[in-house]
Formats: C-alpha cells, sequence, structure tokens
C-alpha cells in the first residue's frame, strides 16, 4: 500500500491510497499525519484503518503529478516541526564498487576517516537482535521548509560549487503523544547535497549538506523491501546525460534500518510529540563520481518499481542573497 498527497481540482488538499494498482481517495482523512494520528490513537495500522473506512473515489495520480499538484507524501502544518536528516557511508554499491572497496580496506595505514567510518558499519552495522550496533555517520539538512515536493524545483544556493543528486531511500516517521517513534512508511529521495564543498574538505561535510532536497511521490507503507534496484537519471533538454542503476535495501547496506534508527532516537531531541522526521538512509551512486557537473534545468529522476511512480526534480541557481548581521 502506497499513500500520496495532493491537491485536488479545486485546490483542497487530498490524501490517496493505491493498492492492487487503483489509486482512490482516503476517507475521514486529508493529510497523513492526520490519518497516521487517528491510528495510533485507535491503536491500529495505518492499513487497517484505510481498510475498514472504505475507499473513495478514483484519483489519476499522472495527471495531479504532471499538472503540479502532487506534495510531499508527508508533511507538518508547522514546517519547524519537521526535522530532515540523513546517514552517510552505510551502502556497499555495486559489485564492482564492493571489490574496489575491499581492496582499499586491505591496507589500515591507508585508511582515511570516511574509510575508518565505512569499515566500522562494516564490522558492527548489523547487531544481532537486542544488541547495540555502531553508530554510522550523521547529518543535518534543515527543516520542513527545506523541503520541495516532487516535481518541484531543488535550488541550489548561489555560493554553492555543485549542486548534485543524491538517490535514496528516505523513512518517515511521526512522533507519538508518548514520545515514541513511529514509522510512517518509506519513500525515494533525493538528498541534494554539494559534493565538490564536501570533496574538498571531509569536515566541511555539514555545510555541504544544508541544502534542499525531496522525497516521494508516493509513500510505501510497511516493511522495506530488503534488496531494492532502481534507476537514477539526468535528464538535458530531451536527451538522458547520465544513468545508473542504484541499489538500497539492506541486503545492499553495511548497517540495518533498526540500527540507523536508533542511533537517530536515542536522542531526547528527536523524539518530542507531535514532530515529523524524515531520514535519508545513504547511497552508493552518484553522478558526481562519474564526473558529471548538473547545470541549471536539469531534470534529476529516480524511480524504482516498488515505489510507484518516479521522483523528478528540475535543478536552479539562487541569486546571491545580501545578507548583513547588524547589531542592536
Amino acid at each position: 500500500m502506497r499513500l500520496a498527497q495532493i491537491t485536488d481540482e479545486n485546490g483542497k488538499r487530498a490524501l490517496v491510497v493505491t493498492a492492487r494498482g487503483e489509486s482512490r481517495l482516503v476517507k475521514g482523512a486529508r493529510t497523513t499525519v492526520q490519518i497516521a494520528t487517528q491510528a495510533i490513537e485507535a491503536g491500529t495500522s495505518l492499513k487497517k484503518l484505510i481498510a475498514e473506512r472504505g475507499i473513495g473515489k478514483p484519483v489519476d495520480l499522472v495527471a495531479a503529478y504532471k499538472e503540479g499538484r502532487m506534495l510531499t507524501p508527508v508533511d507538518h502544518p508547522d514546517p519547524a516541526h519537521v526535522y530532515v536528516t540523513g546517514t552517510g557511508l552505510t551502502h556497499l554499491g555495486s559489485a564492482e564498487g564492493r571489490d574496489k572497496m575491499h581492496k582499499k580496506l586491505e591496507d589500515p595505514a591507508s585508511l582515511t576517516d570516511s574509510m575508518k567510518m565505512f569499515k566500522l558499519g562494516l564490522e558492527g552495522g548489523k547487531p544481532s537482535k537486542g544488541k547495540e550496533g555502531v553508530q554510522p555517520e550523521w547529518f543535518y539538512k534543515g527543516d520542513g521548509s527545506m523541503l520541495v515536493a516532487p516535481g518541484g524545483d531543488l535550488q541550489s544556493p548561489a555560493f554553492a560549487l555543485d549542486g548534485g543528486e543524491e538517490p535514496e531511500i528516505v523513512g518517515v516517521y511521526l512522533i507519538d503523544a508518548a514520545g515514541a517513534p513511529r514509522r510512517l512508511g518509506f519513500a525515494l529521495g533525493n538528498e541534494f547535497s554539494d559534493h565538490v564543498t564536501e570533496r574538498q574538505n571531509y569536515l566541511y561535510l555539514a555545510h555541504s549538506k544544508l541544502r534542499a532536497s525531496s522525497f516521494g511521490p508516493e509513500l510505501l507503507t510497511g516493511d522495506l523491501p530488503p534488496d531494492v534496484q532502481g534507476v537514477s537519471r539526468i535528464r538535458r533538454a530531451k536527451a538522458v546525460l547520465w544513468e545508473k542503476p542504484f541499489l538500497s535495501g539492506e541486503q545492499n547496506m553495511s548497517h540495518t534500518i533498526a540500527n540507523l534508527e536508533a542511533h537517530h532516537f536515542k536522542y531526547a531531541l528527536f523524539r518530542r510529540p507531535g514532530d515529523v522526521h524524515v531520514h535519508y538512509f545513504g547511497t552508493a551512486t552518484l553522478s558526481f563520481s562519474d564526473g558529471i557537473k548538473p547545470e541549471k534545468g536539469d531534470v534529476f529522476e529516480i524511480e524504482a518499481e516498488a515505489f510507484g511512480l518516479p521522483l523528478r526534480n528540475r535543478l536552479t541557481i539562487a541569486k546571491p542573497a545580501k545578507v548583513r548581521v547588524a547589531a542592536l
């Protein structure tokens, strides 16, 4: 089952469920947070609550997407109550990439800090049940105001040295009234970053991650498939500039989802009732690694069959901002 949020032809918000190849309105709620809150209060699952209410009118999600009426599949009335975060160095990559990585790991003396972190994940990122695993690299991307709807523009700051895609899986959570994280589901994500700035020095990672990002268009409820196989591409004008498969799911990761969740939500700050969390789980596929430099107007496209519609966003460049700090 997948959920999507749209605005209808009258400009009103609507919540859509897709199951067995059919998309229909959800009854009794216009947003994902509303239906999730109702399910928590009823002590049931999203799937069961939606099924009990019955399905509403059919919806053409493709048309809504084409007409610019698609929203992120989860949001909050106050964007300040949305945390956008992520973890890196969590994926194994392709068979060729894995082979190269293991050869680098054979010489401890030559390991960079990033490679040491990756090695820690390989050795302790998948603990047995009940055990604590190694903590991953973690970063902050912003609040809900930094999230761009599917089909919207990913704006790179004027001062950025690069604006490149990162095809990832996103975990989306709502903190319940008791302060417990409730996973609403998973979605495709573009964890848009400045890779040139990051490569100058790994201590610039925090700067490189403070960028817009996008996820959706649909939210997959339930468990994440163990082997996610998708495609990431960049379109320039009418041509495909770059295209490459990307892999995710625990079969292709050095950490379990549970371990990544545990190390995020262990902080009390991230268990504030009512908050929404959008967490990127990492990638091993980047056009930047192949020497591609995206340009204004390029369209990023990420797709994987289990997640329904592809995630598309166009790259734009912001105008320089004049910022002056004035003393009071």
